[in-house]
């Protein structure tokens, strides 16, 4: 008969050993519910908060061609936040250096400018080794589908986990975007 001790050992050696496996495969069983950004307003957007609901999280920017795309991402926001999407903007200056100013001139851009009603987040680094834990936990389990650009945009399931990818180029009113979210919110 095997005293607790013993079993305890044993459980420990094989949760040890999955962990390690699934970390030397590349895998993360973190969701993306895990993180947080700071928000533009000061408070914190958790995306806790947004557990079982999809997310889009898209790295932004004030002064790039792609920045009209805020237009298309308050679209998809007013079409389908009433059915459980939260869309959260990034600012970032990685690319470019099309992020310079700071919160203020961020918040008249994507605010006044484009009249976005949706969370933005504080800037933030989304690649390399400074980059955001998010982005970090994304470039790992993605590592071929990293921003690139700014208006990268990640479509995280109810799962938690990478749904769909889909770069700068992609307008955020594409149909494959809209047909995504709409399977990640059909998804239970």
């Amino acid at each position: 008969m095997l005293n607790r001790r013993t079993m305890l050992a044993a459980m420990l050696a094989t949760s040890a050993s999955a962990t390690r496996a699934l970390a030397d495969i590349g895998m993360s069983r973190i969701p993306a519910y895990a993180f947080s950004f700071p928000a533009l307003s000061g408070d914190d957007i958790r995306l806790a908060a947004f557990t079982g609901k999809p997310l889009l999280i898209v790295n932004t920017a004030s002064l790039c061609g792609y920045t009209p795309q805020y237009a298309g991402l308050q679209a998809l926001w007013s079409e389908f936040h009433a059915r459980g999407l939260t869309v959260i903007g990034v600012p970032s200056n990685d690319f470019g250096s099309q992020e310079p100013g700071g919160t203020s001139e961020i918040s008249e851009t994507a605010h006044h400018q484009y009249g976005v009603t949706f969370p933005i987040a504080a800037k933030a680094v989304v690649v390399g080794p400074k980059a955001h834990p998010f982005y970090k936990w994304a470039a790992e389990a993605r590592p071929k589908e990293v921003p690139k650009w700014n208006f990268h945009k990640y479509l995280i399931g109810r799962d938690g986990y990478i749904a769909e990818v889909f770069p700068s180029a992609v307008e955020p009113t594409d149909t494959r975007i809209k047909t995504a979210i709409a399977r990640s919110l059909a998804d239970s």
